[in-house]
């Protein structure tokens, strides 16, 4: 035990805690690189599905568009333009972070006693990095920084009438980070003059509970998204409402872990501090509660993961595998195609690949797929049993990840480390799997809106349907993608105003 204590605190001393936290980001921003990346490799346009080409908020303000300027839509980049900036960031911070790094090793040279002296170095790293995020001036990037704050901004202050999917991902990928902001509020107080990087920050009085508060903002955010959704008037499921009870179940056991010094106190009550000391006390009620929190959050996630985030069948009834898929419609949660004139899925080389994609991948359903998965796939087989198998297994780790309490064990520096990579690691799987379901949902409504005979065509490019749900006419227009031809219809939205002409009719002068 005294051998396993002096190699975490040799851990501590060459690899602090902020250092840690610096590590963790760089690597986020390397997974959501290699993510577009990735995506974009395999014929998948990530930019347009996530909307990261119009973060400006330009609309959609005229039912003819005739100039993409001029109609409020952005000229779209193409994905590799999107991914390579990331990359650039990537390289610029982690280049500064290991400089910081050895600059720090160099300076203590392994000494425990010195590592205090210079631990003035991952804060001047750290502020040096904040200052450059917030920095006005169109330098380092300015442009993935405005988009990194601005997606910051939308999450912590939604709109409550409409939630966009790029800031979904956001959010569900903040709460993979919900333990390294907690670290990070631990290596402000370690930077204090009265703190030490060799050791945590006492828990007294009300402190303890500020750790659990700052790890739960990321779900908070989230649990709120889903209520906004769920509220929406054009929402007509409980399915959001679902979704924010998974976020809800992670309250339960960041604050029951905070609650465990209770237990602590009453171990060295009953049985001394060599007692409490241990990291197990089955014997103890609220111990159990907290496992039991634990292990319906874990398993709740992992259901979710797979059968709604990701559509797979593998643990959808069987009686409602066959039906559930094609009949539900996407939420209108999905971003409005009126923001993207690109097709999400691009076409690969070869000539054999039908023009109309969307089109295609729907009418795969009739197809056979193997058991569990589901009929559409744009990812090769082996990678979902793979995701599946390291989502369940990471999200076992959850309780030890939101558990504050295991702070109190200096000995779990480096196992907590570990797990935090790994959580990196599953959200980076998790995030391709994601899109590409959030992709063919889109495919599908698409198909679904050309499936419809139109009862007649006014001009060329402009169809007149009738609306089945309302009983009027409906004005949708064919929108031709001339880099890839691909026609999609626009329908008269609440964007749209629908101006009525002063003359009309067989007499009308112009008629």
């Amino acid at each position: 035990m005294k051998s396993d204590f002096l190699d975490e605190l040799f851990f501590s001393a060459a690899f602090p805690l902020p250092f840690r936290v610096l590590c963790l980001a760089g690597l986020g921003i390397l997974g959501w690189a290699t993510n577009l990346h990735g995506l974009h490799l395999c014929n998948i346009d990530a930019a347009g599905a996530l909307d990261l080409n119009n973060y400006d908020g330009y609309r959609l303000t005229s039912p003819l568009p005739t100039d993409r300027r001029k109609s409020g839509l952005k000229e779209v980049r193409q994905s590799s333009q999107t991914y390579r900036p990331v990359y650039r960031v990537f390289v610029a911070y982690s280049a500064w972070s290991l400089f910081c790094w050895l600059l720090f090793r160099y300076a203590t040279k392994g000494d425990i006693a010195r590592v205090d002296e210079w631990k003035f170095v991952p804060a001047v790293a750290a502020l040096c990095l904040l200052t450059v995020l917030v920095c006005p001036f169109p330098i380092f990037y300015k442009q993935e920084r405005d988009k990194f704050l601005a997606a910051i901004h939308r999450c912590a202050f939604p709109s409550p009438h409409r939630v966009y999917f790029s800031d979904v991902v956001f959010a569900d990928i903040i709460t993979s980070f919900a333990k390294v902001l907690g670290d990070l509020w631990l290596s402000l107080c370690m930077l204090l003059p009265s703190g030490s990087l060799l050791s945590h920050p006492a828990y007294d009085s009300l402190t303890r509970w500020i750790l659990p508060v700052i790890m739960s903002i990321p779900y908070a955010i989230r649990l709120r998204q889903c209520l906004v959704e769920y509220n929406s008037p054009n929402n007509e499921s409980r399915r959001p409402l679902f979704n924010a009870l998974k976020y809800a179940s992670s309250f339960p056991v960041i604050f029951l872990s905070a609650a465990q010094r209770i237990v602590v106190s009453d171990i060295t009550a009953l049985k001394g501090e060599a007692a409490a000391r241990e990291p197990w006390h089955g014997e103890h009620q609220l111990f159990r509660l907290w496992l039991l929190a634990a292990a319906i959050n874990s398993l709740y996630s992992f259901w979710w993961d797979v059968t709604n985030d990701w559509g797979l069948d593998l643990l959808v009834p069987k009686h409602n595998a066959g039906t559930a898929r094609l009949t539900d419609p996407p939420r209108p949660l999905l971003l409005p195609r009126l923001h993207s004139r690109s097709a999400l899925l691009k076409h690969p080389a070869d000539d054999d690949v039908p023009d109309d994609i969307p089109h295609a991948i729907a009418h795969q359903e009739r197809r056979p797929h193997p058991y569990g998965l589901r009929q559409t796939l744009l990812f090769p087989l082996a990678m979902y049993p793979f995701a599946i198998m390291v989502d369940l297994v990471l999200r076992l780790t959850w309780s030890a990840k939101l558990s504050t309490h295991l702070h109190a064990y200096s000995e779990g520096d480096l196992i907590i480390f570990w797990i935090e990579l790994a959580e990196v690691v599953r959200r980076w799987i998790w995030v391709f799997l994601r899109v590409e379901w959030e992709i063919v949902k889109e495919a599908r409504e698409l198909d679904a809106t050309r499936s419809p005979p139109s009862a007649g065509r006014l001009s060329a490019g402009v169809d007149v349907d009738v609306d089945a749900r309302g009983g009027g006419s409906r004005i949708a227009m064919d929108r031709v993608d001339p880099m890839h031809s691909i026609r999609e219809p626009i329908f008269e939205h609440d964007d749209f105003e629908m101006i009525p002409s002063d003359v009309s009719g067989h007499n009308s002068e112009a008629g």
